[in-house]
This record gives C-alpha cells, structure tokens and sequence, in this order.
C-alpha cells in the first residue's frame, strides 16, 4: 500500500520508518508547518491548572516555561508522551481525546486555568473554564503544486484534514483521532478509519488493520 504521511517534515521520520517496517510505501507531503510566536518566558504561577491539548503545545509550554508548574490537564497520548519525556505527569488526561471529553472530566471549581495551545484553538475549554489564553505557535495550512498518488492518506490533526480537504482529492483518509476525524468530515473527506488510541500507535495499529 502506498501511504501519503501529511505531518511537517521535522515530525515525520519516526512514523515513515514504522509504516515502511510494516512493508509500506511511504511519500511524505507535509501539509502544515509550525511556526512559534515567541521565546518570551511563561510564568504559569498565579495558575491552578495549564491545559495543553496537543504535542506541539507541549513541547513549545516545556521550551519556554519558567518557575513553578500547576498540575497539567493533557489532551491526547501524544501530548502526554511529550510532556513525560521532559519529566511532567498530567495530573488529568481524559479517557476521549478532545476539548470535550476534557471538560466532562474536569474538577469543578476549576480554579484559575491558563490554556496553552495554537493560535487558532478551539474555544470549548477557553470559554467553559474562564481560562486564560496563551497562544505558543502558527498552524500554517500549505497547498503543494502537485500531490503524490496513493492508496491513503493519513490525518495528524485537524490542520492537516482542512489543508487536505482543501485540496479536493478523492483518496480516503485514516485519523489519529475524533477531532481531526470531525474537521476532516466537516472538509469533504473520507475517513475511512480512526485510530482507537490517539497516538502513533494507534495509527499505526489502523493502518495495519487496513492492510490485511
């Protein structure tokens, strides 16, 4: 099967080389970059919770942290994984992997809450929480002058399903999980599959049901 990866390059090696071991033809095609929006330090202090909802958010709230953490609410296994490799254990990851599924499990009264997320996030926990928002980086949707030909395509967040989507192809799609599944459908695409973890492991374990 010939599998089209639309993760930024930076972010891609990792689950090329898994889907290549499992005897697929790989193509990479990025169709977001992500792009900081400062190096200022954050001083999350005054702060009960920080609620970060993907691994990029994760990984720029670690680079540019300062001082003391509050207990950290997670979204997604991904997100967990990254935050775990720089020694922070969520104190909340919620069993469903979105905005939604956070806030059905979060300790009332949530206390002052920062969230720390994409330029572009989703407003759910913002508005629900009276949290305060802190912007980390620029999801960029790009339009490649060709894309490749293949069999699927995978999914990696809900940029990615738009930028996809934008493009019009009749090729189905595999998503990492329900909210990329949702702003892929909402796009015109077909998801033919979800991950049932919402991780690289899931997604491989999705593609490898698909192959057999």
């Amino acid at each position: 099967m010939r599998i089209v990866v639309t993760r930024p390059q930076a972010q891609a090696s990792s689950l090329v080389e898994r889907l290549e071991r499992l005897g697929h033809e790989v193509v990479v095609c990025p169709l977001i970059e992500i792009e900081p929006l400062g190096d200022e330090p954050i001083d999350l202090g005054a702060y009960d919770w920080v609620v970060v909802t993907s691994p990029n958010g994760a990984a720029e709230l670690v680079r540019r942290l300062r001082g003391r953490l509050p207990r950290v609410a997670a979204i997604g296994p991904g997100t967990t994984a990254v935050l775990r490799t720089h020694g922070i254990e969520p104190a909340l990851a919620p069993r469903v992997s979105t905005q939604e599924g956070l806030l059905a499990e979060f300790p009332r009264p949530p206390g002052r809450v920062a969230f720390a997320g994409a330029e572009d996030a989703r407003r759910v926990l913002i508005d629900e929480l009276s949290a305060d928002f802190i912007p980390l980086y620029r999801t960029i949707e790009r339009r490649p002058p060709t894309f490749p030909h293949g069999d699927l395509v995978l999914l990696t967040s809900a940029s990615a399903a738009r930028a996809f989507g934008a493009l019009e192809l009749d090729l189905p799609a595999l998503s990492i999980g329900p909210s990329t599944s949702a702003a892929a459908k909402r796009s015109g695409v077909t998801v033919v599959a979800e991950a049932e973890t919402h991780d690289l492991d899931g997604l491989i374990r999705a593609v490898a049901a698909r192959g057999r």
